[in-house]
């Protein structure tokens, strides 16, 4: 197998605590990295680095893990930009739009649909994304849930069932038909294609007591657990994710001291959306919060077509340091090593020896420069490990 070494690297966060000068980032300055088609074999001190079969000179550039994200929507047809035009005008935001992409996702044949998420991904790709997660959730029929999942299957890599998302139209009056069909013949059709199963818990959506029966019936079935919670409102959505040991609860936007509490004393990650609330003009939750209790966070680019189409997540960095009172070095490690933990993986989100070889060349000398040039294509190269 091709050893390369990746050498005068101006600064190389390895999100490994015992590697350089110590901190949560593990920053080597003046570093290399050595790796195969696979894995990480070595990085420290360029001047101490070992042979390698190739080289690839980046002249000072920074170099990070590969982003992971742990949150997207990416399949989907059609556009939503006069919802944000009204939210921009001061139409409040209340989940309603989701009903027009399933429409319009129904509607889409599977070329066109694989090519435009396809698309989404390659961007996300391009922006330094190595690992993403992909959920379903824009049909919400057994058989059109299952035609997502397959596409998620093929251009992601953790794949996510949300039958869960809302109730569809033709179940209008049947509520709890449709919590039956997701919590039994759904699921039973889906899960083989999928390693997660998620539900959009909160006010509009679904509540407490339904996604508790649809999150047991995943479990039974082998499927890990994710949670939308609080986004809109507090109905006791982080509770249940704590509850269930659900690996990750997303949004948080509204959220008391004592789900805070729950959050830190639980293996549960809270998972950030900051593109939603710039999307929607909506109050950013305090990620200072999360972090000063001592829970694990990470962020999330959230791309969907109504409230976060965003496919960035330098873009994503740049708004949790603005607003939601992160540290460079806070975000860096949730866009990375805090998406992998979101995904309950160890294997990705820092380049210790032994991880995958997923990593991002920036057009930049230091990390910082995510945050303090946002808007800039400052990823000039991402690498991703054979899978």
């Amino acid at each position: 197998m091709t050893t390369r070494i990746i050498r005068h690297i101006g600064e190389l966060i390895t999100n490994d605590p015992n590697m350089g000068d110590g901190t949560k980032v593990g920053r080597i300055t003046d570093a290399a990295l050595v790796v195969d088609d696979a894995r990480v074999l070595w990085s420290g001190p360029d001047r101490n680095a070992p042979a390698a079969d190739e080289m690839i000179d980046v002249g000072g550039a920074a170099v990070i893990p590969g982003f992971v994200d742990p949150h997207t929507h990416v399949i989907f047809a059609g556009e939503r930009s006069d919802e944000f035009e009204a939210r921009m005008a001061g139409v409040a935001y209340d989940g309603g739009g989701i009903a027009r992409t399933v429409a319009a996702t129904r509607a889409a044949n599977i070329g066109d649909l694989r090519e435009q998420s396809s698309a989404r991904v390659d961007d996300l790709r391009t922006g330094g994304v190595t690992t993403v997660e992909i959920k379903s959730g824009y049909e919400l029929t057994v058989a059109g849930e299952l035609r997502l999942l397959a596409l998620a299957r093929e251009l992601g890599d953790e794949v996510t069932f949300l039958g869960a998302h809302v109730v569809p139209e033709e179940f209008r009056h049947d509520r709890d038909g449709y919590v039956a069909l997701v919590a039994g013949p759904m699921l039973e059709a889906c899960a083989s294609r999928a390693t997660w199963a998620d539900v959009f818990c909160d006010q509009g959506a679904f509540s407490v007591d339904e996604a508790r029966h649809i999150l047991s019936s995943a479990r039974q079935l082998g499927l890990g657990l994710r949670l939308h919670a609080n986004q809109l409102a507090d109905i006791g959505a982080i509770a249940l994710a704590v509850e269930m040991d659900c690996a990750s609860v997303d949004h948080c936007t509204h959220v008391r001291d004592h789900d805070v509490e729950r959050l830190a004393s639980s293996l549960t990650v809270v998972t950030l959306l900051p593109g939603a609330e710039f999307s929607t003009r909506s109050p950013y939750p305090s990620a200072r919060r999360f972090l000063d209790a001592g829970a694990c966070v990470a962020l999330a680019t959230d791309c969907n077509p109504g409230t976060s189409y965003v496919t960035s997540m330098a873009f994503v960095v740049a708004l949790a340091v603005r607003e939601m009172g992160m540290s460079v070095d806070e975000a860096l490690w949730a866009s990375t090593r805090g998406g992998a933990t979101a995904l309950r993986r160890d294997d990705i989100g820092h380049l210790s020896v032994g991880a995958r070889a997923d990593f991002a060349v920036l057009d930049a000398p230091r990390a910082a420069h995510l945050a303090y040039r946002p808007g800039s294509s400052l990823v000039a190269s991402t690498y991703r490990a054979r899978r």
